[in-house]
């Protein structure tokens, strides 16, 4: 089973994959048009061949808005959307690549996949059965 994990922002999302238990930055996609950006999402679904879908979740209105774009999602795919609680992956993704050595720029720039990657892992550990 291959799973697509979104770190959702206001601006920008955090895409990571796994097929097994160890999930992989993918990519971070900005976007203005929440429209533009769903199909964009239903393109890279349809080309990776994902199965499911796993949207972090934090708390308050980000997580409001979180759920909010995941049920979007449910409309507009026939793949299995789930949620899960995204608390502090950004600052673990942080921490991470800082311990990798990974340059600043990088990190930057990356930092939302990171913590999609960090979210699926955690969705694995806990979900065994979901691969």
């Amino acid at each position: 089973m291959k799973i697509l994990a979104i770190d959702y922002g206001r601006a920008k999302l955090g895409l990571a994959l796994a097929e097994s238990k160890i999930a992989e930055p993918y990519s971070v996609i900005r976007y203005r048009d929440i429209k533009i950006l769903r199909e964009k999402l239903k393109e890279i679904i349809k080309k990776n061949r994902i199965d499911k879908v796993v949207v972090g979740i934090s708390e308050g209105k980000m997580g409001e808005e979180a759920r909010a774009f995941s049920l979007s999602l449910r409309k507009i795919l026939s793949i299995p959307i789930d949620t899960f609680d995204e608390t502090l992956t950004t600052q673990d993704a942080q921490k991470k690549a800082i311990e990798a050595g990974v340059k600043r720029k990088r990190r930057k720039g990356l930092e939302d996949a990171y913590a999609a990657a960090i979210i699926l892992e955690n969705y694995l550990d806990q979900y065994e059965r979901a691969i």
